[in-house]
Formats: C-alpha cells, sequence, structure tokens
C-alpha cells in the first residue's frame, strides 16, 4: 500500500470531519493559482469546542497543544473539502496560530507545535513548514487557539 495523507490518517486515527462552516461574512478556503489558503480553524472535535479560556490563566499547556492539534484536523478537513485528495497537497507552506493567553504567557511555541507535529505526521516532508505563532487576548467563541494555513497545490 503507498504511503499517502490519507493513509497516514489511518494509522493515526484520524477521522476527519465535516468541515465547520464559516462563522462570519468570508469563505473557508481560497484557491489563488496553486496557493490554497485556509481561514482560521477552531479547535472543534466532535462539532464543539475542545479547549475554551485563556493559557496561562484555565487551559493548561498540555490541552493548548491538544486544542492545536483539533484545529489542526479542521484545517486538513478545510483542505480536503477544497481539493478533493490530500495527496495533491505539495506543501504545506505556512502555518499561523493564534493563542488565547494572559500577557506574560511565554509557551506559544510549544502549544502550536500540536498543529506542525500534525502537519509533518500526515504530509510528510511536505508538511514541514513557515510559521507564526503569537498570542492574543481573546479568540471567537472564546476558543484557546486557533490555526490558519497555506497549502501549495498540485
Amino acid at each position: 500500500m503507498t504511503d499517502t495523507p490519507e493513509t497516514r490518517l489511518d494509522r493515526h486515527g484520524i477521522i476527519l470531519p465535516v468541515p465547520p462552516a464559516p462563522v462570519a461574512t468570508y469563505v473557508a478556503t481560497v484557491l489563488s493559482g496553486s496557493l490554497l489558503v485556509v481561514s482560521g480553524q477552531l479547535p472543534l472535535a466532535d462539532g464543539k469546542l475542545f479547549a475554551t479560556g485563556k493559557l496561562g490563566a484555565d487551559v493548561a499547556v498540555e490541552v493548548g497543544v491538544e486544542a492545536a492539534r483539533y484545529a489542526m484536523i479542521n484545517v486538513i478537513a478545510q483542505v480536503r473539502a477544497a481539493v478533493g485528495d490530500l495527496s495533491r497537497v505539495r506543501r504545506v507552506v505556512r502555518l499561523g496560530g493564534f493563542i488565547a493567553c494572559v500577557p506574560d504567557f511565554t509557551q506559544h511555541a510549544t502549544v502550536m507545535n500540536g498543529a506542525s507535529d500534525l502537519a509533518v505526521a500526515i504530509f510528510g516532508d511536505a508538511g514541514l513548514h513557515a510559521r507564526s505563532t503569537i498570542g492574543v487576548p481573546s479568540l471567537p467563541l472564546d476558543a484557546a487557539v486557533e490555526v490558519e494555513g497555506l497549502f501549495e497545490i498540485a
């Protein structure tokens, strides 16, 4: 059997959800040439937010890491919905992470590794990406984490 993003999802026990619909006036994805932009995704698991609140206050770092992983699962679900076949992903170009946190929180990179590690696990070397991660005072629906992505598509 060929090692593909789909077989890697299976190996990791991940079933992609139906991608969540946008909650405001925007679209979930935009394909421009060979670049697919995925709007920020929240850490939804079974249709509910996995983690709400702020890192460094009421959300532990380990929970934030898992929240970033769930947000990345939703990013990947949006990619598949947009292009049909995850094997079309040539490269995860960039991920952006937004971490709702208290002002003195400093473990943004650790939290965002939940998304980055999953990108590499599913897309292999093509999952290695550039990244920005910032702390913010709040996110939609009081989510603890939000992840956006930029992908090169064949």
